[in-house]
């Protein structure tokens, strides 16, 4: 018997065996059979995606756990460093991460995503809630047509406007350096050009404006779950309208702006094609741009050790977000969705 065909047994035996137990748990609990069979069949599916989702995943991190040598001889066993863990092996894991973290500027490369993200998700959930809580709690004209104006924003992907942006931004770079230029002669302080390109600050606000659409789509359905009985009672105490948004909406609403935080954060955090038009020098690489430059090194050789390694640095973040942070997701994502 091969190895394949072992691991295909166990999987269908794993399979064949929580069928039977979900069928055996619903028969017990009064169900009839044909309820049984649907509800067992549910937890087979749930599994079977559960493995398809677990194992590419648990793949990446074993490989990551041995050097490249290893991973061409033979790319799906277990990693050497587990099955004889000596001290060599153990140095040879480790050079994988030391060379991905320093050599290969992954250090640099964490802490330029990191900033972007923060900033955009912070910036994107304060003018979202701002805007959400304005759409969703007072009447004025023209009320529904700036909330279908996000919606219509949700609609363009990010490939049709790259090119008028890219020119938009060179213009913007023009009509500003004139202005900077005129004011640093006079002032006699030196020449002073604003560049739009190669800049964080420019991919953050570009960030912003795209992620701001959907966000504020799922925020005004979560504002409008929240009881409007107590914005009044606050008003009523002499709250002002601020205080009203910041002390009782604002923390009513935490599951959405939970909600909304992970799905921008995991947007920007695996943005790559905004991040590769707008950013030239290596020193403001993102971590996707970062993990593609590794794939080759300098003699044109293949690091997959190094390659993979740089993968799991990218992916452990955004995981331990969604774990951490998952209840909140669930709910603001329900809510926000299912109030219209």
């Amino acid at each position: 018997m091969t190895r394949w065909t072992l691991v295909g047994t166990l999987v269908l035996g794993l399979i064949a065996l929580v069928a039977g137990l979900a069928w055996l748990l619903h028969r017990r609990r009064g169900h009839t059979r044909g309820e049984a069979l649907v509800r067992s069949a549910g937890y087979v599916l749930l599994w079977t995606h559960c493995l398809l989702v677990v194992t590419p995943f648990l793949w990446v991190i074993l490989t990551s756990l041995k050097p490249s040598r290893e991973i061409l001889a033979s790319p799906f066993s277990v990693p050497r460093v587990l099955r004889e863990p000596t001290a060599a092996s153990w140095r040879q894991t480790a050079d994988n991460y030391a060379t991905a973290w320093t050599k290969s500027h992954f250090r640099s490369y964490f802490a330029n995503s990191v900033k972007i993200s923060a900033c955009t998700v912070v910036l994107t959930v304060g003018i979202a809630a701002m805007a959400a809580y304005v759409l969703a709690r007072f009447e004025f004209f023209g009320r529904k047509f700036l909330y279908l104006l996000f919606l219509a924003g949700m609609m363009f992907p990010a490939q049709l406007i790259l090119v008028p942006l890219f020119f938009q931004f060179s213009w913007m770079s023009d009509q500003l350096s004139a202005v900077t230029l005129a004011v640093t002669r006079a002032l006699g302080i030196g020449p002073y050009r604003v560049q739009m390109h190669n800049s964080h600050l420019t991919l953050i606000l570009l960030y912003t404006a795209v992620s701001l659409p959907f966000s504020v789509f799922v925020l005004t359905n979560f504002m409008r779950t929240i009881p409007s009985e107590l914005r009044e009672a606050a008003l009523m105490d002499g709250a002002t309208e601020w205080q009203a948004f910041w002390r009782v909406m604002l923390p009513m609403a935490r599951p959405g702006l939970v909600s909304v935080a992970i799905f921008n954060f995991l947007g920007v955090w695996n943005e790559y094609l905004y991040a590769l038009v707008f950013l030239d020098e290596e020193a403001m690489r993102t971590l996707p741009l970062g993990l593609a430059s590794v794939s080759i090194l300098a003699d044109y050789k293949s690091d997959y050790g190094l390659m993979f390694a740089g993968l799991v640095i990218t992916v452990l973040p955004i995981l331990a977000a969604y774990l951490f942070l998952q209840r909140h997701l669930t709910r603001g994502v329900t809510l926000g969705a299912l109030k219209g």
